[in-house]
């Protein structure tokens, strides 16, 4: 099933072109841009992990390695788009307008964290596995009998292709032809399971036979191949042909979150390998390098702006005041059922705190 499925690739890992068809797409303009966008998030990645090990936020969901799907997505989006993510797609909401302050918030605890600027359609990290797939071919079809021409980018992981929702979700977008683009980061493990245990399919994007629309495969460390097919994938659901599969190989370094230990159940040499080898930044890098146009001290300043940026989100963060913990029992019904008030009133007496 492999060979029905190639892995489609723009730029390779030394920072080559190898496709013809969309060389014109590789442009000094356009790497930078990339480049500096991958630079934000993986800053705001690495600062997190930091003020997780402080204190300073709750248990946190690093994507680093999995920029370039995050970047490439993001920046195929029009600005009227719906955007669906997992808790690892906070890189891809950064880009594509979210509050970085917001978003930090978001891993303080606060439901502030949940609301985007005014205009933006970027719904709530789901942290259940795959329920945003139904809510994305629902919001895309929405779109649709509206007569918009809107669509949306739905994020998942591996492990999510083995839930009911993500049949369900793609069953009822292929019915209908929601105009939605389903995008797997296949980072190779769902926690601790390895893709060989999780499914007996050779690729992710074989699935989309079921339900009658293109599946792609992609090199996810390409931002190149990532941004070319999300754009066409966007085209064909503008246009009212449907959704569209995209299986995106790539890699996370680090843990599955700041709570696990990814040695535990994987060869932490395998990431320091593709760190090297085929690292988002630095294949632009070497396609920089390989043109001339390699520059040191507009990497640094970048580097630099990013950093700022993040810091002083973080003092926005940080001026909120600390989460109150009734607020998790609050909401769960419009009117509070009497087994809610009672884990509610157990739970504060638990940790001293007043109804």
């Amino acid at each position: 099933m492999e060979k029905h499925f190639p892995i489609f690739q723009v730029m390779d890992q030394n920072g080559n072109i190898v496709s013809e068809e969309h060389k014109d797409l590789v442009t000094a303009e356009r790497v930078k841009k990339f480049y500096s966008e991958m630079v934000r998030i993986r800053t705001l990645d690495r600062k997190s992990i930091s003020l997780q090990r402080q204190g300073r936020i709750g248990t946190y969901a690093p994507f680093e390695g999995q920029e370039a799907s995050q970047v490439g997505t993001a920046l195929a989006l029009q600005s009227d788009d719906w955007m669906f993510p997992t808790y690892r797609d906070h890189g891809a909401a950064m880009v594509f307008g979210h509050s970085l302050r917001n978003i930090l918030l978001f891993w303080n605890g606060r439901n502030e964290g949940c609301v985007p600027p005014d205009g933006k359609k970027i719904f709530p990290p789901a942290i259940p596995i795959a329920t945003q797939i139904p809510h994305a071919a629902g919001a895309a079809f929405a779109e649709k009998q509206k007569g918009t021409k809107n669509a949306a980018i739905c994020y998942f992981g591996d492990g999510a292709t083995s839930e009911g929702d993500f049949h369900e979700g793609l069953n009822f977008a292929s019915v209908f032809k929601s105009p939605v683009v389903y995008f797997c980061q296949n980072n190779q493990y769902a926690i601790s399971v390895p893709i060989s245990k999780q499914m007996n399919s050779a690729t992710i994007a074989q699935k989309a036979l079921a339900y009658d629309i293109p599946g792609v495969r992609i090199d996810g460390n390409d931002i190149f191949a990532v941004f070319a097919e999300t754009e066409k994938a966007l085209e064909r659901a503008r246009n009212g042909e449907g959704p569209t599969l995209i299986e995106a190989l790539t890699w996370r370094y680090g843990s599955h979150t700041t709570a696990d230990d990814a040695s535990k159940y994987r060869d932490q040499g395998e990431s320091a390998l593709k760190r090297m080898e085929t690292d988002p930044l630095l294949r632009l890098e070497r396609w920089l390098k390989n043109e001339g146009l390699y520059d040191e001290a507009w990497m640094k300043e970048i580097e630099e702006q990013a950093a700022a940026e993040v810091d002083g989100a973080v003092q926005e963060m940080e001026k909120f005041p600390k989460a109150d913990p009734a607020v998790i029992f609050d909401y769960v019904f419009e009117k509070p059922t009497w087994t809610i008030e009672k884990q509610k009133r157990e739970y504060l007496e638990l940790i001293g705190c007043e109804a």
